[in-house]
């Protein structure tokens, strides 16, 4: 079971324990973890995470295709999950990352920015 964040905090659940997530809540919370984790970033978990961190040292024009090998790799281990679509968006200093998956025959969405210089998800 995954657990509730908000702004970086887990959320209480009114009874002195936590909020936890079902469903596709829990999957989306596990999808994030993996896009934002800094992959190598964890030495006992070397291959958690991704590299997403990595796209603003990368041409412009190839940010895209590295973009969808990143989200790829960083949720081969999500097996009932597939990757429908991968899109980068410049915005202003850094960029907008949006994620189509499929979860069981449920569409699910991930938007994420990402910062130029460097930030949970990386630079671009």
């Amino acid at each position: 079971m995954e657990w509730k964040l908000m702004d970086g905090d887990y959320v209480p659940d009114g009874m002195g324990g936590l909020t936890g997530l079902n469903g596709s809540g829990e999957v989306l919370a596990r999808v994030l973890y993996r896009l934002t984790a800094r992959r190598g970033g964890l030495p006992f978990l070397p291959e958690l995470g991704s590299r997403l961190y990595r796209l603003g040292q990368e041409k412009p024009s190839a940010r895209q295709a590295l973009a969808a090998q990143y989200v790829a790799e960083a949720l081969r281990e999500e097996t009932d999950l597939s990757v429908q679509s991968v899109e980068l968006l410049p915005l202003g200093e850094g960029a907008k990352l949006t994620v189509q998956l499929d979860w069981q025959g449920e569409p699910l969405t991930v938007q994420l920015p990402l910062e130029r210089t460097g930030g949970q998800a990386g630079g671009v």
